[in-house]
């Protein structure tokens, strides 16, 4: 099936995906920080760059779109045009993703990772349930933390 816009149109919708600053990536930020935490964003320093590195308690969120990491969710749907490109796209995203996160265990950093589909869509979780559950974790002592869709 061909696409229904023409190339340019296309090259232009794409370019406006924007990787940082994302409205999931923002209502979380702003969740954490009217609870009391404060944090750097985009750390370059660190393997994968995390949305959020929270040094005083040596913890990185990873804020993930279900598209674009892959997730098994209902907001996720394998392309139909391009699917070589888009399963290798998204495959090395994955790849990616799996590498930061064994790096930053591996350097004494605790992960957590919030699905876009905890915040939207129709399995999403209250706004408050998702910052309990990342508050809860900053507190804690657990490595590992996954937000995602009930």
């Amino acid at each position: 099936m061909a696409d229904v816009v023409d190339p340019a149109t296309r090259s232009r919708m794409m370019s406006g995906i924007r990787g940082k600053n994302t409205k999931p990536e923002l209502i979380i930020r702003k969740a954490l920080h009217a609870r009391g935490f404060r944090y750097r964003i985009h750390c370059k320093d660190l393997p994968g760059n995390p949305d959020l590195c929270l040094p005083k308690y040596r913890a990185v969120i990873f804020v993930h779109g279900c598209f674009w990491h892959g997730h098994d969710c209902h907001l996720f749907k394998w392309p139909k045009t391009r699917a070589e490109f888009w399963e290798a796209k998204i495959g090395r995203n994955r790849e990616v993703d799996r590498d930061a996160e064994a790096r930053l265990l591996e350097a004494g950093w605790r992960v957590a990772t919030v699905w876009e589909c905890a915040i939207k869509g129709r399995e999403r979780l209250s706004l408050d349930d998702v910052a309990s559950l990342c508050a809860g974790w900053l507190q804690g002592d657990t490595d590992l933390l996954t937000v995602r869709g009930s």
